[in-house]
């Protein structure tokens, strides 16, 4: 077994604290990975204070993972000790199902196994997450990263990357299209870099006006104030894809409204009601609302190759392990831009 230092919460309302557990030793196809850097992603958040149900304790957090490969198992033949890779939310699924054999691992039928709080195929170990020095992965789900990015605001294309990414590629977003992106916050800066570096006019629409300048030196063209009913009656019909992030309690009639013909509303936000849909507003220029989940292994290595090619990373605030507690009541408050990293070299 693989001793590490991590560190982890012991139930719902206790704060993460350190913790020292053993991994499996190294199966054929598998990879350890000594953890750089672990990206905090709100759903962290969510799943170590119980607030989606189900969690499981102790837990280790973290699917944003940035390391350096330690060993490989004997089957292994794409990675090398001294590699930098990438773990992003998932680190296993049935792998024979139609949709895992379409390299759609994340819709797996048998659903893929999380990152932590989840139970890994054996069906009887807990996985432990990124919050730790390091992890061990079957080969399959680790992922190539350049080492010419700066790879603590790499961590974050692991989730907040290939939520955006994934389904701005499934809409067919190219240069000439007009694109929205719901919310500036860890996801959202992702969906305006990204819809940028493909090549379509921008816009921001938010409830706060003190983000517009932010969304401008993002690339942002436009940046309309969705409180601001004469601007949202400004930009109705206009768009062929709004990227949705808000994972706050909202309406999305007003921004199917801002669709022209056939245009999509991409939701990928996780808001804890379920958002009030005008039946009009669909079939009004043949709308469609349409969810979108992560990435597969495929599409998460192009994402990074991409991101290699063009430079894009997300913007981020490293800190030490001991700080992650601070971190996440800063979470609760909006206080990051975007995206917290921690820098594993403090445990």
């Amino acid at each position: 077994m693989i001793s590490v230092k991590a560190y982890a919460a012991q139930s719902a309302t206790a704060p993460l604290a350190p913790f020292s557990f053993e991994r499996r030793d190294l199966r054929p196809d598998d990879v350890q990975v000594n953890i750089l850097y672990c990206g905090v992603c709100h759903s962290d958040l969510h799943q170590v204070r119980d607030e989606w149900g189900g969690s499981m304790y102790p837990m280790v957090p973290g699917h944003e993972i940035v390391g350096k490969v330690a060993a490989v198992g004997t089957a292994v033949t794409k990675y090398k000790v001294g590699d930098t890779v990438g773990v992003g939310v998932i680190i296993d699924s049935c792998n024979t199902c139609k949709h895992c054999q379409a390299d759609y691992e994340q819709y797996c039928v048998e659903g893929a196994t999380g990152t932590y709080n989840a139970m890994e195929r054996d069906g009887v170990t807990v996985s432990q997450g990124g919050y730790s020095s390091g992890i061990v992965v079957k080969g399959k789900f680790v992922l190539k990263v350049d080492d010419r990015l700066n790879l603590s605001a790499v961590a974050p294309l692991l989730c907040a990357g290939i939520t955006t990414y994934s389904p701005l590629r499934f809409a067919g977003v190219k240069s000439g299209m007009k694109v929205g992106v719901v919310g500036l916050g860890g996801l959202g800066h992702m969906g305006v870099k990204f819809a940028v570096a493909f090549g379509a006019e921008v816009s921001v629409l938010s409830t706060s006006p003190s983000k517009e300048a932010d969304a401008k030196r993002l690339g942002a063209t436009n940046f309309i104030l969705t409180t601001d009913k004469e601007q949202m009656k400004q930009y109705g019909s206009y768009f062929d894809i709004i990227l949705d992030t808000v994972s706050a309690n909202h309406n999305f009639t007003g921004y199917l409204n801002l669709l022209g013909l056939e245009g999509k509303l991409l939701v990928v936000g996780l808001p804890p009601e379920a958002p009030k849909v005008a039946p009009f507003s669909l079939i009004s220029n043949r709308r469609s609302i349409i969810g979108s989940m992560i990435g597969s292994m495929k599409e998460t290595q192009e994402m990074l190759d991409f991101c290699a090619e063009h430079n894009v990373v997300a913007d981020v605030e490293v800190i030490a392990a001991a700080d992650i507690n601070n971190a996440f009541e800063r979470l609760v408050k909006n206080d990051v831009k975007y995206r917290f990293v921690i820098d594993m070299n403090t445990l």
